[in-house]
């Protein structure tokens, strides 16, 4: 089935998977850091390999950012910067940026895993994979929105962190832990709506997610379907 389930090579290119290509188009340069330091540095010295790249992706023109922590590592959270960004172009279409309060809009999600887990996002900070997290073409970095599976009525709330997706109109990008609790982690896309929910803080403080998965009565299902506890307090 793949690591994305038929959804890693159908996203023509996760979130994490454009940074590189956004910073071209956009002029905006992302920096990392978290509460307890660990420089990249070091890191290299440690485990050369962390820095691999992926290969340009054919459907948007774009790389993937460098891996700077390795799969087993701890991965801090935020340590990003605010950004909404000026229109940017990719793939021969426009994309506006904006903080839109009213944005409330239903499409296909995608989600990303293992192969961008580690490398930065388009607002410096780190993807976690493990992480109630997505990507979004143009609402602010960081910001909160609630995803609804159409298909099974569940709803989560995720922190967007990074842009994308780039192809076939998908609108979301989840985080595989996002698709998991949602139930289209095996199905790769699912049909969702997304609302905005406003901005979230530059900490990565995953509190409100948390507490709101733990409030749905499917979650506890979700969690033993995936040999836990509540989907998102197992970590």
């Amino acid at each position: 089935m793949g690591e994305r389930s038929g959804a890693r090579d159908a996203c023509g290119g996760s979130a994490v998977a454009r940074v590189a290509g956004l910073i071209l188009v956009t002029g905006l340069a992302a920096c990392s850091q978290s509460s307890t330091p660990r420089p990249v540095a070091r890191v290299d010295q440690r485990a050369p390999a962390v820095q691999r790249a992926s290969a340009v992706q054919p459907e948007t023109g774009v790389s993937s950012s460098p891996r700077v922590f390795a799969e087993r590592d701890p991965i801090p959270k935020g340590g990003g910067t605010y950004k909404l960004g000026i229109p940017y172009k990719v793939a021969d279409r426009w994309y506006f940026p904006a903080e839109d309060h009213a944005y409330d809009r239903s499409g296909q999600a995608s989600w990303y895993g293992r192969d961008f887990h580690g490398r930065k996002t388009a607002n410096g900070e780190i993807y976690d994979m493990n992480a109630l997290t997505a990507a979004h073409t143009t609402l602010p970095l960081p910001s909160y929105a609630y995803v609804t599976n159409l298909d099974n009525g569940r709803t989560i709330l995720v922190r967007i962190n990074d842009r994308g997706p780039y192809v076939h109109n998908r609108m979301i990008d989840l985080s595989r832990t996002a698709a998991r609790a949602l139930g289209s982690e095996g199905a790769g896309l699912a049909r969702v709506r997304v609302r905005y929910a406003g901005r979230a803080p530059l900490d990565g403080n995953d509190y409100y997610e948390r507490q709101f998965l733990a409030r749905q009565p499917w979650s506890m299902m979700a969690g033993r379907a995936g040999g836990g506890g509540r989907m998102g307090l197992t970590r």
